[in-house]
């Protein structure tokens, strides 16, 4: 790194010490500073327009290359095949999404359906019990095992001459909560239907879960926290005597054909996060890659046309929709996407939120802190103190927020604990404010009211404050 850019770094950082008092470090790391939320990677400029799309901070101009390369294929619009070009095509036959971008709205999360024939940042996972040796080898490999017919998710588009499977209308029971100062809360569950379903029937036994797509930012670095540090925090017998009893789930690792620890998605099944890009590439827009290779994505045997219709696969992309490089550079520009930088963290208001929640127990999941990996293969990424706020564990939230589907080991009422940084700018990046793995929640209150199980004591704690508490409360999650 050149001598301007560390002399840099280290002056905002000596400055941001300077004017954060001793207290506000006390639930931290020893040696982190809570407004750079990624360490040295934190994005600290002031760009209002695209604050999740930065690179790392500390990633050199020299290996900023591939970072462009990478956010070129996450933008990237695929077309059907035959096409002109070897690039770009691929496309389904059935899809959610023509590109990573439409579902992760300016690299942060998606939305629910909002009754304008929005189909797109969102989808409805499918699952039926494995109660076969078929669905029990597909189950252990992807996590739960499809609808025979309809596969793993419900797929709203198809490319010209394949009718797609149907698609998804949304609408919400509303019940209203009332907290000890006499406010009242509305709170919404969503009630979801498949209509215009374009394969028959479904399953009798079918379940389903209706998801948004999450945040994108700092992936890389909740790639790199150390597996004894979530083993160290994980406690499924709840010996500790607290009340929390995370647990790691145990997945399938396709490039290492064994189990690994379970860190991406909302319920944490998948182990690495170029397994992660590899399954959303190909079940969500069906593109064909070196560890998903099926050029028709998630397209069943049931499916005749689906599985007739032409490929995107091309000697120029090695057999494959998607080549090993194409996979490689979009890994480098998800891994090394930076977090924005922490917000007025020396206001007072803030400091009392942050102690609240403290207080309430929320950082029995939300873990505040982090230190990543010596041994990373991206050394921007390398011995990184970071502020996540979460354990990536899974936790019991309660009948409320079940989706009684089954992923690896997570059963319906878990969850993996849901990354807080970056939260307060939700609505300025995605341009809705919405909440928890389906949208539900219009609000943090909402959120935080939602919380079960594990998270009843912290969400009656909620409950019982008054009206500053629970505005500080808020306004230190809206900081991150």
């Amino acid at each position: 790194m050149a001598f301007a850019a560390v002399f840099k770094r280290h002056t905002l950082r000596a400055c941001l010490l300077a004017f954060l008092p001793a207290a506000a470090f006390s639930v931290y790391a020893a040696d982190g500073n809570p407004t750079l939320s990624g360490g040295d990677t934190t994005f600290t400029g002031a760009n209002s327009r695209a604050p999740f799309s930065q690179p790392a901070d500390n990633l050199s101009l020299k290996r900023r290359m591939d970072f462009v390369l990478g956010e070129a294929i996450f933008e990237k619009i695929w077309v059907p095949s035959p096409s002109s070009t070897t690039a770009s095509d691929g496309l389904g036959p059935l899809h959610n999404a023509r590109s990573c971008s439409q579902c992760h709205i300016n690299d942060g999360r998606g939305h629910p359906l909002n009754g304008n024939n929005d189909r797109l940042a969102s989808l409805l996972r499918l699952s039926v019990p494995a109660d076969t040796p078929e669905r029990q080898r597909e189950a252990q490999i992807n996590g739960l095992a499809g609808d025979p017919v309809y596969g793993s998710q419900l797929q709203p588009f198809a490319v010209a001459g394949l009718a797609p499977e149907g698609r998804v209308s949304l609408d919400y029971e509303y019940t209203s909560v009332e907290l000890a100062d006499g406010t009242v809360i509305e709170l919404r569950k969503p009630v979801v239907r498949v209509i215009q379903p374009g394969y028959g029937d479904f399953d009798p036994a079918l379940r389903s879960s209706f998801r948004i797509a999450p945040p994108m930012i700092g992936l890389g670095l909740l790639e790199q926290i150390p597996d004894t540090r979530l083993e160290a925090l994980a406690d499924p017998e709840d010996l500790d005597g607290d009340g929390i009893s995370g647990r790691i789930n145990r997945v399938y690792d396709r490039s290492r054909d064994r189990l690994n620890i379970g860190r991406f998605g909302w319920k944490a099944g998948q182990p690495t996060l170029a397994q992660q890009n590899a399954s959303a590439l190909n079940n969500d827009i069906g593109i064909g890659n070196p560890i998903y290779p099926a050029a028709s994505g998630n397209c069943t045997q049931q499916q005749s046309l689906c599985l007739a219709l032409p490929d995107g696969n091309t000697a120029q992309q090695g057999g494959l929709e998607a080549s090993a490089e194409m996979m490689r550079v979009l890994n480098y520009y998800t891994a090394l996407l930076a977090v924005p930088a922490a917000r007025e963290q020396a206001d007072p208001q803030v400091q009392l939120g942050r102690q609240v929640f403290m207080k309430a127990g929320c950082g029995g999941c939300h873990t505040p802190s982090h230190v990543t990996s010596r041994n990373t293969a991206f050394p921007e990424l390398d011995s990184q103190t970071i502020f996540p706020y979460t354990d990536l564990l899974l936790h019991d939230m309660g009948p409320g927020l079940a989706d009684e589907h089954d992923e690896f080991s997570a059963s319906g009422p878990e969850w993996r604990t849901a990354p807080l940084w970056g939260l307060g700018l939700t609505e300025r990046v995605a341009g809705t404010p919405y909440y928890l793995h389906d949208g539900r929640a219009r609000t943090l209150l909402e959120a935080i009211l939602w919380h079960g199980g594990e998270a009843k004591p912290a969400r009656d704690h909620l409950v019982q404050l008054d009206k500053t508490d629970r505005d500080a409360l808020i306004r230190f999650l809206e900081s991150l």
